[in-house]
């Protein structure tokens, strides 16, 4: 009888991903809620509160894209440096290059001589891309892509700003510090939630740990602008 396949699934394949989706949203929910708080709680008007959403939605999504692309460039730089090494050494060192391959696979448990045969066999189909995966650790599925590194962080910031942005505009301003702190809280314990669900992890501990953190910024923000908008 034929075996069955077995196909697996691993929560660390998600981590990737949602880590810059999480940090992204979080970010943008826990900024831009805290501004609004902030500015709320000096008492100015609901135009400079508009503004102020506003303003940090925009800026935020533009901070978060120029940081991821600055950042993933920089790896990508990187990346393409040393697979440009490869390529050198791979033409003028390829028995070097062989030996170094071979001890890599000698040092996570084969034996010498299987080490040997598994390197020239994998040097024979993709010299490069053994090299790559093997010595440098890069994989096509993980390679740097600073433009939709960008594009993703600032989607993600935007989404998260979203909701304090519109309670700015649909909610009574007599309610509109509590409802945003409310709001925000909740929103936050879903994100944590479902980070933690799609990780494996402790769903009231992913919820607990953002939640805090948000709920001590907003609270920071609130009294700076009480006591900046307090008359002196």
């Amino acid at each position: 009888m034929s075996a069955a396949i077995h196909p697996e699934t691993h929560k660390s394949a998600n981590i990737g991903w949602l880590r810059a989706a999480v940090l992204g949203a979080n970010d943008g929910l826990i900024s831009t809620s805290s501004l609004v708080v902030g500015v709320a709680a000096a008492q100015p008007d609901r135009a400079s509160v508009v503004v102020a959403a506003l303003a940090g939605l925009v800026a935020g999504a533009l901070s978060m894209a120029a940081g991821e692309y600055v950042s993933v460039s920089s790896q990508s730089d990187t990346e393409a440096a040393d697979m440009a090494r490869e390529k050198i050494e791979l033409t003028t060192q390829p028995e070097h290059e062989l030996e170094e391959l071979t001890g890599i696979y000698v040092s996570r448990g084969l034996s010498p001589e299987l080490s040997k045969q598994v390197a020239v066999e994998l040097m024979a189909f993709d010299a490069l891309g053994a090299h790559a995966r093997d010595e440098l650790g890069v994989f096509d599925h993980t390679r740097a892509r600073p433009i939709q590194a960008a594009l993703s962080s600032a989607a993600a910031f935007a989404v998260g700003a979203g909701l304090p942005v519109l309670l700015v505009f649909v909610a009574p301003a007599a309610i509109l510090t509590p409802l945003v702190f409310g709001a925000t809280i909740v929103a936050l314990a879903a994100l944590g939630m479902l980070a933690a669900q799609l990780g494996g992890a402790s769903l009231l501990r992913g919820a607990a740990r953002v939640t805090f953190w948000g709920a001590i910024a907003m609270v920071s923000t609130a009294l700076i602008g009480k006591l900046v908008g307090s008359p002196v």
